[in-house]
């Protein structure tokens, strides 16, 4: 088998993402991940040149990297008795543990592909998404931190020293800071709106081992300031740390008009941001960057913006 070549992208996903059933009326829904192949369709040319990739299921052993192991537990056995309400926010199904294993395990397979040569970049379609879930309990649509996870598996499984995680979803990612801010190896970026949901990610709060760079952003401002903020706090983070790794937390509902946050970002800001974490990923690690879907809830323009993200990985 022929490696791919460093601007081969993989386009990760499983149909198992699908069977996280929340209900129509639920912003995190399966129409949001429905949308992506169905936009991507209609651009043959970038369609055929993507590396289509079915992930895998992730283990327990893997999603105890970031979480308590009763918690998981916890999970798989709510599911198993037909499913229930984690928080007020989160749900789960009769087929939410295959869905929540599926996403993670994507995820970890974007992480192997970088190392191994298949995809030096990736983006994985997966539901839901991660980047609320805490250590013993979900939160905000999240069950489990996929890219937190990720993060743990490059340093265990590939011996990474270095891992840069960039998270521009309009919301904090409090889950993926409060699962890496122990471990000084691992970066961790947030930009997001404030004040908004869920409250955290001060400007002044940089973790136990100054690890953190939180980004916190009034909503309606002209978008190159979001993109100017977002590049200067990458920039800081990595002064004196050359990522091994970069894994990025994709929400598109930093986009305008999303019906859950007020940023003003473009397609055309999506380009640019990605460009310029591709440019960073190349001068720092051979290029490796590992993204994952998190927020964005009007399904058809995080279709777009998927596909034009896809377009600047490669």
């Amino acid at each position: 088998m022929t490696h791919a070549t460093p601007a081969h992208v993989a386009l990760i996903s499983h149909s198992d993402c699908g069977r996280h059933d929340t209900g129509w009326e639920h912003p995190e829904h399966v129409g949001r991940l429905v949308a992506i192949p169905r936009a991507l369709k209609h651009d043959v040319a970038l369609f055929e040149s993507l590396q289509h990739v079915e992930g895998r299921h992730a283990s327990e052993d893997e999603l105890a990297l970031a979480h308590d192991r009763d918690y998981i537990t916890r999970v798989r056995e709510t599911v198993e008795a037909g499913g229930g309400r984690l928080d007020p926010d989160t749900v789960v199904s009769e087929g939410s543990w295959d869905a929540v294993t599926a996403g993670a395990g994507c995820v970890l397979d974007g992480v192997d592909m970088a190392f191994d040569g298949r995809a030096v970049r990736s983006f994985s379609a997966v539901r839901p998404p991660g980047h609320h879930a805490l250590r013993d309990r979900a939160m905000g649509f999240c069950l489990f931190g996929n890219v937190a996870i990720a993060a743990h598996y490059a340093i265990a499984k590939h011996g990474c020293e270095r891992v840069l995680v960039v998270d521009w979803d309009v919301h904090h990612g409090n889950g993926t800071q409060a699962l890496v801010e122990h471990e000084p190896r691992i970066h961790f970026v947030s930009m997001h709106q404030w004040p908004w949901y869920p409250g955290s990610g001060a400007a002044d709060d940089h973790g136990p081992h100054d690890t953190v760079w939180n980004v916190p952003m009034p909503p309606s401002l002209p978008a190159a300031q979001y993109v100017e903020a977002l590049l200067a706090a990458v920039d800081a983070a990595t002064e004196a740390f050359t990522p091994d790794l970069v894994l990025l937390s994709a929400g598109f509902d930093c986009l305008e008009g999303d019906p859950l946050g007020a940023f003003t970002l473009t397609l055309d800001d999506v380009h640019t941001l990605t460009r310029a974490l591709v440019a960073r990923a190349e001068r720092w690690c051979g290029g490796r960057l590992v993204s994952a879907l998190e927020g964005g809830y009007a399904p058809d323009a995080v279709a777009q913006a998927v596909l034009v993200h896809l377009r600047a990985l490669a």
